[in-house]
């Protein structure tokens, strides 16, 4: 019954996965690849978490 009010932790992770792809994009475009490389290892590690939890709930 509670778990209608419970946030869904992939949505937020998309969102913060998303984010992290637009930051790197800036930045590469901005040609700071240094920068790019960083965030884009971010990202795949809440990439990483996103497939973890989705696992679980399959």
């Amino acid at each position: 019954m509670f778990s209608l009010f419970k946030k869904d932790p992939i949505k937020k992770l998309d969102k913060q996965y998303f984010a992290k792809l637009e930051q790197a994009m800036q930045a590469q475009r901005k040609g700071d690849m240094k920068l790019f490389a960083m965030i884009t290892a971010e990202a795949e590690k809440i990439k990483d978490k996103i497939t973890e939890l989705q696992n679980k709930q399959s």
